[in-house]
Formats: C-alpha cells, sequence, structure tokens
C-alpha cells in the first residue's frame, strides 16, 4: 500500500499559483513547497505540472530547480516526474557513474511490470535519442554487461501461471550452476531473464523444497565483483522486492554519512506503491520504524520531504 497522504479534492490552479507565491520575493518558503507536492498523487501531479505551464509559461520542474537546491531539490524533482520520465533520468545517472549502478538499473528491469520497463525503455529513448539497451552496452562489459543488457530487453510473460515441470528442471539447473559456481553461465542468465515473475517464483520455491536452503542463500559467499552482485539483486528483486528495498534502506541509512541517493530513489519510487508493507518490514527486521530512522539521519527541507513521502507529516 502506498504512504502518500493525498487530499481528494483540490484545486491544481490553486495549488500552481500557491507554488509560484513561494517562489517569489526574497527567499523561498519551501515549507510551502513541501506542503503541496508532498501530499499530491501522480494524477494531481500532472494537473499541477499543466495548471503552471498554462498559467506562466513555464515548466514547474525547471522553476524548482531554479528556486531549491542539494538532496531536497533532487528529492522533489525526481518526485515530481512521471515515474516512467523519473526511472529514464535514474537509469541515465546509474550509468553515468565511474562505476556504474547497476541495482538501480536492476530494480527498473525487475521490480515493475512488462509495460512499466517498456514505458521506461520508450522514456529513456525520447530523452536521451538512444536506447537504454545501447548505453548499457556501451558503459559496461563482459559478464554484467550480458546480465543487464538481458533483463533490460525481455518481455516476460505477466500472468500468474507458471509450468511445475519447468519449475522443477530450472531448479535443478540453477543449483547445479550455483553449486559448481558457474554463475555466468548462459542457462542462469537466460532462466533469470526471460522467464516470468510466476514461474520464477515457483522455480525458487522448488529450490528450497529439494536442497534444504533459498536460493538467496545459495548465493551468498560468491565472488565479490560487480556482475555477482548485479546477479543476486535481481534474484532478490523478482523473489521478494519489498524484503530487499527494506534492506537497501537499511544499507543507506547505516553506511557512514548516509547514501542519499539510495534512500531518496526508494523513498520516492515506492511511496504511490507499496512502501507501507516496506516500512513493517523495516520495523521488523530492525526494532526501530523508519520515520525514526529516517528523522534520525536526515535534516531540514529534505528530511522534511521524506517524512512527508512517508505519510509521517
Amino acid at each position: 500500500m502506498a504512504t502518500i497522504i493525498s487530499p481528494k479534492q483540490f484545486s491544481p490552479v490553486e495549488d500552481a499559483e500557491n507554488i509560484k507565491k513561494a517562489c517569489q520575493g526574497w527567499g523561498t518558503d519551501e515549507k510551502a513547497i513541501i506542503s503541496i507536492l508532498g501530499h499530491r498523487n501522480l494524477f494531481q501531479k500532472k494537473l499541477i505540472r499543466l495548471a503552471f505551464e498554462e498559467i506562466y509559461h513555464e515548466d514547474l520542474l525547471q522553476q524548482l530547480k531554479c528556486e531549491l537546491s542539494g538532496d531536497f531539490q533532487r528529492a522533489i524533482s525526481l518526485w515530481t516526474l512521471d515515474p516512467a520520465d523519473r526511472d529514464a533520468l535514474l537509469a541515465y545517472e546509474a550509468l553515468q557513474k565511474t562505476t556504474p549502478d547497476c541495482r538501480a538499473i536492476v530494480e527498473i528491469a525487475c521490480t515493475g511490470s512488462p509495460e512499466d520497463l517498456l514505458a521506461v525503455k520508450r522514456a529513456y529513448k525520447f530523452r536521451y535519442k538512444r536506447s537504454l539497451e545501447e548505453d548499457l552496452a556501451s558503459c559496461t562489459s563482459g559478464d554484467i554487461r550480458k546480465l543487464l543488457v538481458a533483463v533490460t530487453s525481455a518481455y516476460r510473460y505477466d500472468g500468474d501461471e507458471f509450468d511445475e515441470t519447468v519449475a522443477h528442471s530450472e531448479a535443478s539447473v540453477l543449483h547445479k550452476e550455483i553449486h559448481e559456481k558457474a554463475f555466468n553461465h548462459e542457462e542462469m542468465i537466460r532462466i533469470l531473464s526471460t522467464r516470468s515473475k510466476a514461474q520464477l517464483n515457483a522455480t525458487f520455491n522448488l529450490y528450497k523444497d529439494i536442497h534444504g536452503r533459498s536460493i538467496t542463500k545459495g548465493l551468498l559467499g560468491g565472488p565479490s565483483d560487480d556482475y555477482f552482485s548485479a546477479l543476486r539483486t535481481v534474484v532478490r528483486c523478482i523473489r521478494d522486492p519489498k524484503k530487499y528495498y527494506a534492506k537497501v534502506l537499511r544499507t543507506a541509512i547505516n553506511m557512514p554519512g548516509t547514501d542519499e541517493d539510495a534512500l531518496s530513489r526508494v523513498i520516492i519510487t515506492r511511496a504511490e506503491k507499496d512502501l507501507k508493507e516496506i516500512k513493517e518490514l523495516y520495523l521488523k527486521r530492525n526494532n526501530v520504524s523508519l520515520d525514526a530512522a529516517v528523522g534520525r539521519d536526515s535534516s531540514g527541507d529534505y528530511k522534511a520531504f521524506l517524512l512527508a513521502l512517508l505519510g509521517a507529516e
């Protein structure tokens, strides 16, 4: 369930006017901006952007970028974007890093529906005049290139049906390759990149039933390289995305200095989807609420905005 608390009735024209008012004068009224955009859902944000452009002949995002700064500006800009356009931007930024951030790419490729991924790839092509797969291939190499291009190129079946015979056979294939540490074998990449989520979860369940341990535990202790890290992320995102995101949040908050990019990415991309369940898992596993953890490890307008998206303010 979503955590975002948005009003049932609102005026996009009034919101646009109030945001413009908050940006005028000697200083920006960040609290006013948070009180509006931090409590608006996808449909409402679209209407506000349209109203802002119609009234002022300006792009709301450009206005926000001019008025705000730092982690707060980045977070509120990401939140205001349409989801597919936001993911396209996140994918591009992940690939521009000295060492590409494979987690962000895998999350986009493996946690949404096939239609979601297709929309991201269309948005990416519109933004950058290149395909996501093209940039993945040019920014990565070797086994990690094979894996990332495979999971982003696939259009998985999205139904609930699965073939138990296939699941049994492929559970054996995965166990054999994990046991032999053949993590980069073509069959492993083929299975993880082309099978539906229902089929893969049936395979993962049989893997545990037959071999007495989960596939995620089977993948522990492998090589500490980018490919193996990406491989485990693929499995975790398909197996239990909420559990995966709770762990990403814990790591982001507990690391020295806080990983604001990961913290913002998870809260912003999941606030209208399943962040409530992720918060429950976080509390269960860490004995502290996500609201309290974010409040402790962030500050200022950035903190206030994240807490708004978490439903805490």
